[in-house]
Formats: C-alpha cells, structure tokens, sequence
C-alpha cells in the first residue's frame, strides 16, 4: 500500500508524471478536478455544493473538497493506494488529508516535487498559440507552425488565448510559488518531501521518480 501526493507547478509535467506513475504502480491517480467533476455529475450530496460555488465563480470551500477526497480515498479501487494530483494545494488541507488517511490506518508516504525553474515554467507555458477555426495548438519554441500564423491541419489563423502571454504566466506562475512554499515546508518538515529535476526529459524524471519509491521499499512491478 502506497499513499503518495506528487506536487510541481503549472508546467513542469507534474500531470504526465503522475499518469506514467499509475501505470507502473498501479494505482488510480485523482485529481480535485476529477473529483469535482465526478461529484457532480453522479449528483452526490458534496457534488452538488460544490457546483454552487463554481457556478457562482467562487473558490470550493475545503471541508467540500475535504469531504470529496474522503469519499473518493473510501471507494474500493483506492484500497491500495492512491496519486493525488492537485490536492492537497495548502498545509491545511495537507492536515485535514492526514486526519481522514489516519482514520483509514493509513499516512501520506511520498510527496515527490517535480522542480523546475520559473524561467524554464515561462517558457513551456508562454508561447502557445490556437487555431480559431479547429483548435490545433502550437507552441513557438516545442512546436510551431509551418506557415507563420497559420494553422497547419485548416490553414485557420492563429490566435493566442489571453491565458497563454507571458504575462499571465508569468503571474500565475508566481501565485503558485507564494502558495506553495508552506506546503512544500510542511511535507519537507515531516520527512516525506523528495525534491526531483524537472528539467530533465519524461522519460528521465520518470525514471528517478520510480528510484525514489523504490527506494522507500514502496515498489511496484518492475
């Protein structure tokens, strides 16, 4: 049994890694927007809470998204063990998370942290660009069009999303480094934290991240 929460910020392949990672395990991976997702549409009593707020804009309160994780760690497919991708986002929840594995016999065993630099984040974020006629996404550095401005598959013109300028990644990448920092601490404090680079390929960090649960003796097929 493996309990592991993988952290790394917007960019840096946090979700490919997590997704390779319940492959090799297995185990199931979840995300609080899975769970919100899944909530709602099963119309579950915490689903239907949490719709109100999104729909109204707001930020889910956390006992919701607490409650929701609860549910969803209870379900017999995370019997074994889980990858939580998304969650928890604060020392509180991070504590609350604790309270509701303890209940179940159960810790927080890994917390790898997928490193990257906030210029490399800049740079794989940045520069993406769409086609307002099919949707193909482009990227300046990683996969650019043929045909500047135009899209290869429709011949569509390219637009970029307000999200996608740098300056708007740029800030979102500093809210989660403010945010997280207390996060990334209290795991760091407990013993748990394993700091991985980033920067490095998929297939690479992929590799170290396997290593470091080999080396917690939580190992998974070969």
């Amino acid at each position: 049994m493996v309990d592991i929460v993988l952290l790394g910020a917007p960019g840096a392949g946090k979700g490919t890694q997590a997704e390779l990672l319940a492959q090799w395990l297995p185990l199931p991976r979840v995300s609080s927007g899975d769970l919100f997702r899944a909530a709602i549409a099963a119309g579950t009593a915490l689903g239907l809470r949490a719709k109100e707020y999104i729909d109204r804009g707001e930020l889910v309160p956390d006992e919701v998204t607490i409650g929701m994780v609860a549910e969803r760690l209870a379900q017999p497919d995370c019997a074994q063990g889980v990858i939580l991708d998304g969650f928890p986002r604060t020392a509180g929840q991070a504590e609350a998370l604790a309270e509701v594995l303890a209940r179940m016999g159960r810790k927080v065993d890994i917390v790898p942290y997928v490193c990257v630099s906030p210029e490399t984040l800049l740079r794989r974020l940045a520069g993406r660009w769409t086609c307002e006629q099919c949707g193909t996404v482009y990227h300046e550095a990683y996969s650019p069009e043929k045909a500047k401005g135009l899209c290869d598959a429709c011949g569509g013109k390219l637009y970029q999303r307000p999200d996608d300028t740098p300056e708007t990644q740029k800030r979102r990448i500093e809210v989660y480094f403010a945010q997280t920092a207390p996060l990334i601490q209290y795991f760091k404090d407990r013993g748990i934290l394993v700091e991985l680079d980033g920067e490095q390929d998929i297939a690479t960090v992929q590799r170290v991240l396997r290593q470091a649960i080999r080396a917690l003796g939580l190992t998974g097929p070969c």
